[in-house]
């Protein structure tokens, strides 16, 4: 995998946010329906991209923290990641631009980050 071309994308959500709040006060019928409109529209997105798609990644779960003082449980918003090809850092982001993370589900945003290479490598 060359890092010039490959890029991370971490698909945000806050547990707080307002959106996140609509979607948990829906009715359990209509959020599981919300759900499934959702994941039909993942999966045509990993379709469409599928050529530029090098890791599909996944949802992430709870988090460790792990510093000089040891190991501690801790909170971010990063929910999955994917790892994608692109002819640049924009083309990367495109891919994402309705993305169903947001357009359907209550996701926050995807930040998509270079992968660069190890310095002296």
């Amino acid at each position: 995998m060359s890092a010039n071309d490959t890029y991370l994308a971490v698909f945000l959500g806050s547990k707080t946010s307002p959106r996140r709040a609509q979607w948990d006060a829906l009715p359990e019928s209509e959020r599981r329906a919300k759900e499934r409109e959702g994941m039909v529209a993942w999966k045509a997105w990993v379709e469409k991209h599928q050529a530029s798609i090098l890791g599909m990644g996944g949802p992430l779960g709870k988090t460790k923290k792990v510093t000089q003082r040891g190991i501690e449980d801790t909170g971010n918003h990063m929910a999955a990641f994917t790892i994608v090809r692109a002819d640049s850092h924009e083309a990367a982001a495109r891919l994402f631009e309705k993305h169903p993370h947001f357009a359907t589900f209550p996701g926050d945003a995807v930040e998509i980050m270079p992968v660069l290479p190890i310095p002296g490598a």
